[in-house]
């Protein structure tokens, strides 16, 4: 089955107003990934230069969300007053961490500060103290561990998100389904391709200087697969669940018809998944907050994902939520239950096509500041480096 990009919701998310803002306090992480974009330093940003970050944010841009990054956020330290920063400009503080420095004693400050939700990234290429060498499957382990600090502390958004390699990319089916069984303390599954820039393809151009990119982390000669689309992953976990299916995406910025974010939205219990959000949904949700809140909605509570049914009043316009409802009440006592809401998101980073362009997540929801500016966060090595993105070209295109 191919996607047509024509059959979903396209996400009204742009430079200027979109879902989620990306800050970066800090570029010190206490953890290796293969396939991070970012060089690893012990730098961190003060609290007045932060406080900078978020007012060029809100200055230049409506967000409901701040993605509070790095490097490792949790190894900055004054983690705690970076959550309330966010959250005094009414923002929802999201915090991106490996979750090595998360302890039960700072969860709780960081949710006294008023931090919304987590989203730890644990896969299995990463060179995590006493899990090395272990495979996806048993890294559920791990994750489970940090949704039940969660949900023990409360009422705090959960996201796990891994990124997939070509010998990984088997196992997504399995964690989709290890998302279901805990869909109660889990609210969102992501799975970032894998990208890692192939020198033999395209050369580094600086206006007319060809730059040497061999020192950029994300530039790297590898073996495995850097071109995974989104529509391979897809078509994996349809194979698992027939009937899943997407209701939302963002396009690339040179090619409309890519899927860089593939959003799904679906329903469900421990046991059974009973449907899936179709786009007339998503789009409700979306213009409905906008015009309520004056932003699109990023993160959602579990106090809000635990009530889905009270989502399938929108199946009266939708026609995934409208099949969602029927499968549900064929079961009476389904009526007592609680029916839990779940994202499911495929994130395909930058693409480099033939012809030498880079393509972006058209709208980037994971947008920074450098200098007082906006920029893609996953290319913030080109501004540190040379204080612009260098451009690309097919090899040997331009002749020195």
């Amino acid at each position: 089955m191919k996607l047509n990009h024509l059959n979903y919701y396209r996400l009204p998310w742009n430079l200027t107003d979109n879902s989620i803002s990306w800050l970066e306090p800090t570029a010190k992480c206490n953890l290796y990934c293969d396939g991070c974009y970012r060089k690893n330093e012990n730098s961190h940003k003060t609290l007045k230069m932060i406080d900078e970050d978020l007012e060029v944010f809100t200055r230049l841009r409506k967000c409901d969300g701040v993605s509070i990054a790095g490097g490792d956020p949790l190894t900055h330290p004054d983690i705690v007053e970076i959550v309330k920063m966010v959250k005094a400009r009414g923002l929802k503080p999201v915090v991106n961490t490996n979750g090595l420095a998360l302890t039960k004693e700072l969860l709780l400050e960081l949710k006294k500060a008023g931090v919304y939700g987590f989203t730890f990234h644990i896969d299995s290429k990463q060179s995590r103290p006493g899990w090395k060498g272990k495979t996806e499957i048993e890294l559920n382990e791990l994750r489970y561990y940090y949704a039940s600090m969660l949900a023990e502390a409360g009422n705090i958004s959960c996201t796990f998100n891994s990124t997939v390699y070509e010998d990984t990319m088997q196992i997504v089916p399995e964690l989709v389904k290890w998302g279901q069984e805990h869909i109660d303390i889990v609210q969102g599954m992501v799975f970032i391709l894998y990208r890692a820039v192939n020198n033999g393809n395209v050369d580094f151009y600086l206006g007319p200087k060809k730059i040497d990119m061999s020192e950029f982390v994300y530039n790297e000669e590898v073996e495995e697969r850097t071109d995974i689309k989104a529509e391979e992953i897809y078509e994996l976990i349809k194979k698992e669940y027939p009937d899943y299916d997407c209701c939302a995406y963002l396009n690339g910025s040179e090619k409309p018809d890519s899927f860089k974010w593939l959003l799904c939205g679906r329903l469900g219990t421990r046991k059974k998944i009973y449907g899936y959000m179709g786009k007339k949904a998503m789009e409700i949700i979306q213009t409905f907050h906008h015009m309520f809140f004056d932003r699109y909605l990023a993160y959602s509570s579990p106090s809000y994902t635990r009530t889905g049914k009270s989502m399938l009043l929108l199946g009266l316009f939708d026609k995934g939520l409208r099949k969602t409802f029927f499968n549900f009440i064929k079961n009476p006592l389904n009526l007592i239950r609680r029916l839990h809401y779940q994202t499911l998101m495929i994130i395909q980073p930058v693409d480099f096509l033939e012809d030498g362009r880079q393509s972006m997540c058209d709208g980037c929801p994971d947008i920074t500041v450098w200098n007082g500016q906006l920029v893609w966060s996953c290319r913030m090595e080109e501004q540190l480096k040379y204080g612009h993105n260098v451009r690309t070209y097919p090899k040997g295109f331009i002749k020195n």
